[in-house]
């Protein structure tokens, strides 16, 4: 039976309740170490001092008491875990409630009439002895002070309070955001979809993918401080972080160099969890002195010593840890905060775009140019390394490429008329050479050769270049790279703007997300909409305010077919509320894992909507972020409807955002190595959506999201396609998944026109599309404007959220 005991934080973070006379005043690991001395052995942290209040210096058997409704939970201060240590909580917040409901709780719209009455909900008692649930048998109930075991956050997927089944990857916290379509099922009720059941018994539903959001923070008030560390610590942290299959992959000198630096030690005592399965994440390890354990639901999987890295989603984002590590001797360790990690990866992105833009800046042919277009040409721009002696141009060979040295030197050499090589001159940082490739057909007239130790190189790919650009000729008569015509957005007025909540009649629900649920409601027995309810204190405590904003005004702004409608917004002190037209022929999720997979017709009209959409969408600059399944539903015709617009957002020209958005089987490679990211993330994303449609699953998978990002960067060139796939599908996948976003179909010179002209869409009628004249391949029945059929029974709400009333939704 599950547990309704709730440990939360006003931060939204689920903590054990602890008496500040006790064990003193909260802070942060990174605070308290930062006068400990530097070590001066690899990977060695100093031993902290005795008269410091580091947690492990604690009294072993100072216990802290909890009191909840009878029931007494006691935990060991020496065995906490580094992180259980919080950041401070934000200003909007509330404070910490236990409690235990004993009565059904209000409905969300307190003046909604209900269209049926509810079966009714077993009462939950609190009893010294346990906890019963009706007239069942009283059972032994164990309040624990672990998060995996206290219950789950509203901010992570929307999922059962039951125990997550082992592989399941690490639960994203901050931002997280479910589909609000339809989930798995309690029961079942009349005019519902029931559960698929087999030979051996239910057949368990897939659950949904949950998008994962880096959160917003300000990098004025990080400090990037180095910790002093003699060379050979340096040395050795640099080849532990090099040696993980993940973050080699993110790494370049600088960014390694800063990361490293930055690490601050920590130490543990025998029998510590350094990391508690399904505690929220803040550091990234790597194993110094000692002797550590992996455990999965509390069992010991495997073990390691010095010199390993773990914890490291934790610096992508707030997410569940997936297993506890255990310190199984005196241990000491290097951390680094999430929020320093960000910054120096920001930071050295925004440092090296404005570099390769000063580079181009002094190149003759381009010093004319546009500062547009020159960031445009920045991001064709790839970094080539060439070790000592090796040639990067040979005279007399065809030309393709133009460089410009990053770091290094290089010697030009030309042959005289015996044929001798002779030494004309050298090149360094900041100097060019083969830009005629850009120009002319031209065999290259010298050899350039790297000088020690080795040269790095900024190289510009002609093709890409006049894929992109066009003839550099072209640049000195436009200012302007072609881009999508934006048109002056207005908020959509709607006919429905009159409607009041209190007009509204509760038919059913829809589904439930991370932060609500969605109703299906009718007005006055006519028209039905779809109402979209949203915890507001969840909301706060989750730092989605400015998510539920963006929601709003982009939903607002657009009119489309393909594209869910909004017609109006409300709210009360619990809730938001967003009136929204009804898709009643389900989401394409549930049909996906019904079909197990969609032939090739179907996968086509499906992906066209998409495109559809987009081609509205990044029209008005507006990048969607969040491709999947769970965010489509389909009308009564069969067509195609994007939702949920929590990670959409809308970017100037040339503009770029640096967030960590999206669900992690989706994710554009430049997410994942914060470069920045515009609308070319969509493009990649509709080739995993095309894949994912034709095979049923994504072309990157794995346990957990750490393994997933790093297929990821190994690209789609290493995803072997199946058989299901026919080739011109193939290829259409293969040019929206390039790794460089500039590259990506849609993204080049004739924008979305190169998708809707390729030849998997050959005789496709976009025009009968645009106008909903054609026939859809897959078509739900819908009975009336109030039919269910196309739903999953969901769960009731058996929480009714605390009033938040500090005022920030007042321009809601």
């Amino acid at each position: 039976m599950p547990c309704f005991f709730r440990f939360k934080s006003s931060k939204g973070y689920d903590l054990p309740q602890v008496n500040p006379q006790q064990n003193g005043n909260r802070e942060k690991p990174i605070e308290r170490i930062k006068s400990f001395l530097p070590s001066q052995n690899p990977i060695l942290p100093p031993e902290q001092p005795q008269a410091s209040s580091s947690r492990d210096d604690r009294n072993r058997h100072n216990l802290t008491t909890i009191m909840v409704n009878g029931v007494t939970a006691e935990r060991d201060e020496a065995k906490r875990s580094p992180e259980e240590d919080k950041p401070p909580m934000p200003p909007l917040a509330v404070s910490p409630q236990i409690t235990a409901k004993t009565k059904h709780p209000k409905r969300p719209v307190t003046s909604i009439k209900k269209h049926a009455p509810t079966p009714p909900r077993n009462e939950l008692r609190v009893e010294d002895s346990g906890v019963k649930v009706g007239g069942e048998a009283p059972e032994r109930h164990v309040v624990s002070l672990q998060v995996s075991d206290a219950t789950q956050s509203e901010g992570s997927v929307a999922e059962s309070k039951s125990e997550a089944p082992a592989g399941t990857p690490e639960i994203p916290m901050n931002g997280d955001r479910s589909s609000t379509s339809t989930t798995g099922t309690e029961g079942q009720s009349t005019g519902r979809k029931s559960s698929q059941k087999s030979s051996e018994g239910v057949k368990p539903k897939a659950k949904k993918r949950s998008g994962v959001d880096g959160g917003k923070f300000e990098l004025k008030d990080v400090q990037i401080e180095p910790y002093p560390k003699d060379q050979k610590t340096l040395d050795t942290l640099k080849e532990a972080v090099m040696a993980n299959d993940f973050l080699k992959n993110i790494m370049d000198t600088e960014r390694l160099d800063l990361i490293v630096n930055c690490m601050v030690p920590g130490s543990s005592k025998e029998g510590t969890f350094i990391i508690t399965e399904g505690d929220i994440g803040f550091y990234l390890y790597i194993s110094g002195e000692g002797a550590y354990e992996v455990l999965k639901g509390g069992k010991a999987i495997s073990s390691f010593g010095t010199g390993v890295v773990f914890g490291e989603l934790a610096i992508l984002y707030k997410a569940k840890r997936f297993a506890s590590i255990r310190a199984t001797t005196d241990v000491q360790y290097w951390m680094l905060d999430r929020q320093v990690f960000q910054k120096i990866m920001i930071e050295t992105g925004r440092k090296e775009q404005d570099d390769n833009m000063r580079f181009l800046s002094s190149v003759s042919i381009f010093r004319d140019t546009s500062k547009p277009i020159l960031h445009k040409i920045s991001d064709l721009l790839r970094r080539e390394f060439y070790k000592t002696g090796s040639y990067i141009i040979q005279q007399g060979e065809r030309g393709d490429k133009f460089y410009i040295i990053r770091g290094g030197t290089v010697t030009v050499t030309k042959r005289d008329a015996e044929g001798r090589s002779v030494k004309v001159g050298v090149l360094k940082r900041g100097d060019y050479f083969g830009e005629k490739a850009l120009l002319t057909e031209e065999r290259r007239l010298a050899s350039i050769i790297a000088n020690d130790p080795g040269t790095e190189c900024l190289a510009l790919d002609k093709d890409s270049f006049l894929n992109y650009i066009g003839p550099v000729e072209s640049l000195q008569k436009t200012s302007q790279v072609t881009e999508p015509i934006i048109p002056a957005t207005t908020v959509v007025k709607t006919e429905f703007s009159h409607i009041r909540l209190d007009e509204l009649e509760l038919v059913g629900t829809l589904g439930v997300g991370g932060f609500g649920r969605v109703e299906l409601v009718q007005y006055r027995n006519k028209e039905s909409f779809a109402l979209k309810y949203l915890k507001k204190i969840d909301m706060v405590q989750q730092q989605q305010q400015e998510h539920v904003y963006n929601e709003k005004n982009i939903m607002a702004q657009c009119n489309c077919e393909f594209i869910i409608k909004l017609f109006a917004t409300f709210k009360d002190n619990k809730y938001l509320y967003f009136l929204m037209e009804p898709c009643l022929g389900g989401d394409i999720w549930g049909l996906l894992q019904k079909h197990r997979r969609f032939d090739e017709k179907v996968s086509r009209f499906f992906t066209a909507c998409v495109v559809a959409a987009f081609e509205y969408l990044h029209t008005r600059n507006i990048v969607y972020r969040d491709l999947k399944p769970e965010n489509l539903m389909l009308d009564s015709k069969g067509y195609v409807k994007l939702i949920d617009f929590g990670f959409a957002k809308i970017l100037g020209h040339a503009q770029k955002t640096w967030t960590f958005a999206g669900t992690p089987e989706y994710v554009a490679p430049e997410i994942i190595l914060n470069k920045g990211h515009d609308r070319a993330v969509d493009y990649w994303a509709l080739g995993i959506f095309i894949h994912e449609l034709l095979v049923g699953k994504p072309p990157f998978r794995a346990k957990d999201h750490l393994k997933t990002y790093t297929l990821i960067l190994r690209g789609i060139e290493s995803v072997d396609m199946s058989s299901h796939i026919p080739k011109k599908a193939q290829d259409v996948i293969k040019k929206l998944c390039r790794q460089m976003p500039l590259a990506r179909l849609g993204y080049q010179k004739q924008g979305i026109a190169d998708i809707k002209s390729h030849a998997w869409f050959a005789k496709f009628d976009w025009e009968k599309l645009r106008n909903k004249a054609m026939v859809a391949p897959l078509i739900q029945p819908v009975r009336n404007v109030t039919d269910l059929t196309n739903f999953d029974d969901c769960p009731s709400d058996r929480d009714e959220p605390q009033d938040e009333t500090s005022g920030w939704d007042r321009d809601f």
